[in-house]
């Protein structure tokens, strides 16, 4: 297997006006080509942190950190990922197609291949017909699709997401997580997936990273057994629950940290 991801002893510390404030410590984790990874705990353990990072929006303090075998600079200039945000972030001015090509624009790649790309996923997230609508008239569920969608544009391997469909209501969010699911079959990105959802990350997952209030720690990593086409009703199975009941105690587990 390709590793992808790999953080060696990580560590980061942000300096505030009232001491320092340790988000991650002692990271290890590797992540190969293809591997759909979920970061859950509590809020303020370094989920976002330890995507930003790898992301190249947060500096580790210590450790390494590499992406496709290069620093997490040199993995945001080569464009090796697309990141979603837990808003949709899209500019109310432009129309969907438009906000699609932008990452595109910035890019300068030439008019027929971006007319072709946006097209190519708007199709992937089913949002084809939306292109010439703007953001106001779609629904928050469809503008997360358009935010996905963004970030596959320029067809990055890799795929970061934080807490993407933590805003929308449960029906909206099941059936949103069943198209993430088909659309990673289809494309077999690589995807790191913050959540605070037991059953999302479980459901979603093929590695489940636990993690523990600050300082961010690795209290889990749980190789999923579930196949990988998941019906929603999977998560009646006795396999599924066991999985949640492992990830639960993690993160009790966690807290009996006492730093």
């Amino acid at each position: 297997m390709t590793t992808v991801i790999q953080a060696n002893n990580l560590d980061l510390t942000y300096q505030t006006n009232d001491g320092p404030v340790h988000a991650l410590k002692g990271v290890d984790l590797d992540i190969n080509k293809g591997d759909f990874v979920s970061f859950i705990g509590p809020s303020g353990c370094g989920k976002t942190t330890f995507l930003r990072a790898i992301a190249d929006l947060e500096q580790p303090t210590g450790g390494t950190l590499t992406v496709n075998g290069m620093t997490p600079e040199q993995a945001r200039q080569s464009r090796a990922y697309g990141y979603v945000f837990q808003a949709a972030g899209l500019y109310p001015w432009r129309t969907i197609g438009d906000n699609i090509r932008l990452p595109l624009e910035i890019m300068g790649y030439p008019k027929s291949d971006m007319a072709q790309r946006v097209t190519e996923v708007l199709e992937l997230v089913h949002l084809e017909g939306f292109e010439k609508k703007f953001p106001w008239q779609l629904s928050g569920g469809m503008q997360q699709r358009a935010s996905i969608a963004r970030a596959l544009a320029f067809d990055a391997d890799i795929l970061l997401m934080d807490e993407p469909f933590g805003a929308l209501d449960e029906i909206v969010r099941d059936h949103l997580n069943e198209q993430l699911l088909e659309l990673w079959a289809r494309t077999n990105k690589t995807i790191g997936f913050v959540t605070h959802s037991i059953p999302e990350a479980v459901y979603l997952s093929t590695k489940i990273v636990v993690m523990s209030p600050r300082p961010g720690r690795i209290t889990d990593i749980i190789d999923s057994p579930l196949p990988k086409e998941r019906p929603l009703d999977i998560r009646d199975t006795p396999e599924f629950l066991e999985i949640a009941h492992r990830v639960r105690e993690g993160l009790r587990e966690g807290h009996a940290y006492d730093d």
